[in-house]
């Protein structure tokens, strides 16, 4: 069937709070590479589109930025741990269905039963990056502290206790975002150029 999505070559796990540009970040290496290449996976898709289905919500609303999210992400949270509980790899199998490329970009990894499905599906071709960026900066683009939020397991379950291969810091001071994607982009072309070769064997 067309549920079972090709075997990339490259799996990035990207986490990092919110207003962190994890988003900016990973669209940035997805132009890079090019779409053909690499697809940009978003694991709070099919979490958002469960929750609106089985709540009766605006689906479009809930992936959008505005404050009809923000009513909802407390409840939501509660929500998809629930899930997870249930089943941790719920949420990676509904998003990587379907994915064809040969570079995966998980956008927005928030806990560690993420990173673990991801490492016990793709041991060979996993690898975590975390965007950082200060509370501050965060706070010029628009974050503010939520109680039920960013004290919350899907803010704080990466924080501690994870050695990433990389961490690209977001911030005006730091090294240009090139600069740090350098080594990154570099892997994903090496891994693209290997798998189009096994393709065409």
């Amino acid at each position: 069937g067309t549920s079972i999505g090709g075997v990339p070559s490259l799996v990035l796990v990207f986490s990092g709070k919110r207003k962190s540009g994890k988003d900016y970040v990973t669209e940035l290496i997805q132009k890079r590479l090019g779409s053909e290449v690499c697809c940009v996976l978003r694991l709070s898709g099919p979490l958002k589109e469960q929750y609106a289905q089985e709540h009766g919500l605006d689906l479009d609303q809930l992936m959008g930025p505005g404050p009809y999210k923000e009513r909802y992400r407390a409840d939501m949270i509660r929500w998809g741990e629930a899930c997870r509980h249930q089943d941790p790899g719920f949420f990676c199998r509904l998003a990587t269905r379907g994915a064809r490329q040969p570079v995966w970009v998980v956008s927005d990894a928030r806990r560690l039963s993420d990173l673990q499905w991801f490492w016990a599906e793709f041991p060979q071709q996993t690898r975590s990056v975390r965007v950082q960026s200060s509370e501050k900066t965060r706070s010029q683009r628009g974050w503010s502290f939520t109680t039920g939020v960013d004290d919350a397991e899907s803010e704080c379950g990466l924080d501690s206790g994870i050695k990433f291969d990389w961490i690209i810091i977001n911030e005006a001071n730091a090294p240009s975002l090139d600069e740090q994607l350098h080594p990154i982009l570099q892997l994903a072309e090496e891994a693209a150029s290997s798998s189009s070769v096994t393709a065409n064997q």
